[in-house]
């Protein structure tokens, strides 16, 4: 697979030698946990631990909470299972963390700060040198990534964004590798749905995955394939944001009426935007 594929103009030489970077970072660390999302980073990072370190001496945990979109769960199952690595899926309790719960700017600072303090003591108990996030070089660059700064604080270790792999870069990587997740679409956690200042309840969380799920199987048998989903949760209001070039389609099939739990739907025309929460916000607020 050519590295332009996915967008973004780099030589292959250059992505080469980032991975040989990555697997010389892998190891020094000798043996990793792998914070499993069962994203496209999280899941190159686990396949190169498995590549370079060996099933033996690498792990895999996918943390499980209201906030994980439950169809997540079973795709990191299969994906660890595909590579012959151990697979653990711990609860974590972000939700007895008031933090976390007031959903202010630094939400994801307390939603990182429990899964490391869960995951840490687990890679002990494993025999496990280290956590591994799957953090790359374009995250570190990111204003809006307060997550980023627990893992630090707690000793987690960014292979990728140490290597400077971009999201590009490891979509282009994954897809010469054969991974399945080269062109999966980002899916963050439910929280990430919920507008700033409105407390993360389970109900809350809840609301926003059925409504997805239901419009996506709308949208599905009306023929209308998107790739890019959200259902942002604005109180009264869901907003719905689809791929931009999809929006006369999703209007034309008249699904909107599948996201139900909310007063009022509306379909955002600016189409999907990865953090769209965070638009207006600054740096600063961010954390």
């Amino acid at each position: 697979m050519n590295a332009l594929t996915h967008g973004e103009d780099f030589p292959q030489e250059d992505l080469r030698r980032r991975i040989d970077r990555l697997a010389g970072l892998l190891l020094d660390a000798d043996s990793l946990l792998v914070a499993f999302s069962g994203g496209a980073d999280s899941a190159f990072l686990l396949a190169a631990a498995v590549r370079t370190l060996g099933a033996g001496r690498v792990a895999a945990a996918t943390a499980v909470s209201p906030s994980l979109p439950a169809e997540e769960l079973e795709d990191a199952r299969r994906f660890a299972a595909d590579l012959g690595v151990r697979h653990f899926a711990p609860r974590t309790q972000e939700l007895r963390r008031p933090g976390y719960v007031r959903n202010d700017t630094d939400r994801c600072f307390h939603c990182k700060a429990e899964l490391l303090d869960v995951l840490t003591p687990l890679a002990g108990e494993l025999g496990l040198a280290a956590v591994a996030t799957g953090t790359n070089a374009d995250d570190a660059l990111d204003p809006f990534r307060p997550g980023i700064r627990a893992a630090a604080a707690r000793g987690a270790v960014t292979p990728l964004r140490d290597a400077g792999l971009t999201k590009a870069q490891v979509r282009a990587a994954s897809g010469e590798w054969g991974l399945r997740t080269a062109d999966k679409p980002a899916a963050a956690c439910l929280s990430s749905r919920v507008a700033y200042g409105l407390p993360i309840t389970p109900a809350r969380l809840s609301r926003v995955g059925a409504a997805e799920r239901s419009l996506r199987q709308a949208l599905a048998e009306a023929g209308v394939p998107v790739r890019n989903l959200r259902v942002r949760d604005l109180g009264d209001i869901a907003r719905v944001e689809v791929d931009a070039e999809r929006i006369q389609a999703v209007e034309a099939a008249g699904v909107l009426r599948a996201v139900t739990g909310f007063e009022h739907v509306e379909l955002d025309r600016r189409g999907f935007r990865s953090g769209s929460l965070n638009e207006g916000r600054t740096a600063v607020e961010a954390g």
